[in-house]
C-alpha cells in the first residue's frame, strides 16, 4: 500500500480508503448495503491488514448506524487510523435537523463523536452545499471545531468549483480554516470533474478523495449490453450515479481488452486508472463481501502502461466545451506564434 499526503497537510493516508456506506443499511439505506457489526469487522480488519489507514463515513449513512459500526470496528486502532465523516444531511424531521448552520453543525459533531466512540474527528467534511446558510457561518463553526480540538481538518464534498473557490476566498479573507480536501465523484464514465474542479484543486493544493470509482457498480464487471450478470447487484435497481450507458459500454469494451492482458478484473482497471492520476489522493472503495474487497485491494498492484492510459483516456474523453475550445486555434502570446484562423474554414 502506498500513502499520499492529504492535501497540503502533513498527514499521509492510504491510496485506498474504505468507505462505510454499506454499514448498517437501515432506515432507507437498504439498497446500498445492510452489513451488521460482524461483517463490517471483517472488512475493516482485512483493510487494516492490507495497509489501509483511511476510513470514510457520514452521519446520514443509515442515520448514524454506519458511524457507530465503524467506530466499534476501529475501537482499538484509533491512534493508527484517519477517520473522515460528514455533516449536512437530514438527521430528523425537525426544521433544523439538516444543513450547515452553526446550530446543526455543533449538534451533529457531538453526535458523530459519540457514535464513533472518539473524542476527535480527523477530517470533517460538509457533504453537500447548503444554500440557505451563508458560507461564512459554516466556515466559522467548522473553524471553532478545529480550534476546540474536536476536529483536526475540514473538507468539502460535491461542491461545484465556483463554490469551492468562494469558500477558500472567504476563509482567507476572514482568517478561517481552509478546506484541505474535496470528496467528489470521478470515474472512467464520469470525468466532468476535469473541466473545472481538478484544475482548481491542483492550483490550490487540495486533496481529491474519489467516491463511486466504479460508477455505482457500472464498472464492476457485472454489466454489459445484454444486462447484469448479478440480479442482486445494486445498480440493477438503484442507478446512481447516472451514466450514459451507450458510451459507457464502449469504454467497458476497451477496459476488458486491457483487463485480459493483465489477467485482472474490469473493476481493477477502473481503480488502477484513478490511482495513476496524480491529482487523486485516495480512492474510496466500498464492499458488501470480502471477495469484493479483495478484488479492489488487488488494484494497487496493477501497473498500466502509458499506452494503456492513453487508450482509456481517449475512449472516455470529455467533449470540449466553451471556453476550452477557444484554445483549439492555438496561441499567439509568444513571439512568432500565430493563431490558426484558417482552421475555422477547413473541412
Amino acid at each position: 500500500m502506498k500513502y499520499r499526503k492529504l492535501g497540503d497537510t502533513g498527514v499521509f493516508v492510504s491510496q485506498l480508503c474504505l468507505g462505510a456506506m454499506t454499514f448498517g443499511g437501515q432506515k432507507g439505506w437498504e439498497a446500498i448495503g445492510a452489513l451488521g457489526q460482524n461483517d463490517a469487522d471483517e472488512l475493516v480488519h482485512r483493510s487494516l491488514d492490507a495497509g489501509i489507514n483511511f476510513f470514510d463515513t457520514a452521519n446520514v449513512y443509515s442515520l448514524g448506524d454506519s458511524e457507530e459500526i465503524l467506530g466499534k470496528s476501529l475501537a482499538d486502532k484509533r491512534q493508527n487510523v484517519v477517520i473522515a465523516t460528514k455533516v449536512r444531511g437530514r438527521m430528523g424531521p425537525g426544521p433544523n435537523e439538516v444543513g450547515l448552520s452553526r446550530l446543526h453543525i455543533i449538534q451533529s459533531v457531538d453526535a458523530s463523536l459519540k457514535r464513533l466512540g472518539t473524542d476527535y474527528i480527523d477530517l470533517y467534511q460538509i457533504h453537500r452545499p447548503d444554500r440557505e446558510t451563508d458560507i461564512e457561518e459554516t466556515l466559522t463553526a467548522l473553524t471553532e471545531l478545529v480550534r476546540s480540538g474536536k476536529v483536526r481538518y475540514i473538507g468539502c464534498s460535491n461542491l461545484p468549483a465556483w463554490e469551492l473557490m468562494r469558500a477558500l476566498g472567504v476563509s482567507r479573507q476572514k482568517g478561517l480554516e481552509l478546506f484541505k480536501t474535496t470528496q467528489s465523484y470521478y470515474s472512467l464514465v464520469g470525468r466532468e470533474l476535469e473541466r473545472e474542479t481538478i484544475p482548481l484543486l491542483d492550483d490550490q493544493g487540495l486533496g481529491l478523495l474519489v467516491w463511486s470509482p466504479l460508477a455505482g457498480g457500472f464498472l464492476s464487471g457485472k454489466f454489459s449490453r445484454s444486462g447484469s450478470s448479478d440480479p442482486g447487484a445494486r445498480r440493477a435497481t438503484f442507478k446512481f450515479p447516472p451514466v450514459d450507458e451507450t458510451r459507457g459500454f464502449d469504454i467497458i469494451d476497451a477496459m476488458q481488452l486491457i483487463a485480459t492482458v493483465h489477467e485482472v478484473s474490469i473493476a481493477q482497471i477502473a481503480l488502477a486508472w484513478l490511482l495513476h492520476k496524480t491529482s487523486v489522493t485516495s480512492v474510496i472503495i466500498g464492499a458488501k463481501r470480502i471477495s469484493q474487497l479483495e478484488d479492489n485491494l488487488a488494484s494497487i498492484d496493477v501497473t498500466l502502461t502509458s499506452e494503456e492510459m492513453k487508450t482509456l483516456d481517449d475512449i472516455s474523453v470529455l467533449q470540449v466545451e466553451y471556453p476550452d475550445w477557444m484554445d483549439s486555434l492555438g496561441d499567439d502570446r509568444l513571439p512568432g506564434e500565430l493563431r490558426d484562423l484558417d482552421a475555422l474554414t477547413k473541412k
